[in-house]
């Protein structure tokens, strides 16, 4: 039986280099725009969240983003400090507190897309689309994998 591939290994490594080649890929698409501040890409992600669920609850975006509540809470202050969103109150509850997009965050969404685009295009390059399929349902597995303990 042949070897089986050090997926653990595999998964970290790829993890560490996608983010890193995420950040110079956004950060390249918002230069060209003309700003100086590049979303990270738990930045990037909270603008796509909030671009299609504007008014979230930051314990919404915490679910949507796959983070810790507290890492949403810092992740949003940072973007609070560069005019990208803004925090309310909930009208319903004062304790909840509510994210809006604001405009200098609406500005960064064409260049973060564009840049998605590219970035998507070059993880599928030399994969079938069944291969690709194959892929994410193992990463959905992955992501499941306390769901459902064995042994």
């Amino acid at each position: 039986m042949a070897d089986r591939p050090r997926l653990i290994f595999l998964l970290n490594s790829a993890q560490r280099r996608l983010q890193q080649w995420m950040t110079a890929q956004q950060a390249w698409a918002t230069h060209a725009s003309g700003d100086s501040n590049a979303p990270t890409p738990a930045q990037s992600g909270a603008l796509f969240a909030l671009a299609k669920a504007d008014g979230a609850t930051m314990g919404q975006l915490a679910e949507l983003l796959d983070l810790a509540p507290s890492a949403v809470s810092g992740l949003i202050q940072r973007m609070e400090a560069l005019h990208w969103v803004q925090r309310r109150p909930c009208p319903d509850d004062a304790r909840t507190q509510r994210v809006w997009l604001r405009d200098a965050g609406r500005t960064q969404l064409p260049p973060l897309r564009q840049a998605l685009k590219r970035i998507n295009t070059r993880l599928y390059e030399g994969f079938s689309d069944e291969e690709l399929h194959t892929v994410a349902r193992w990463l959905r597995h992955v992501q499941h994998l306390d769901d459902h303990p064995s042994r």
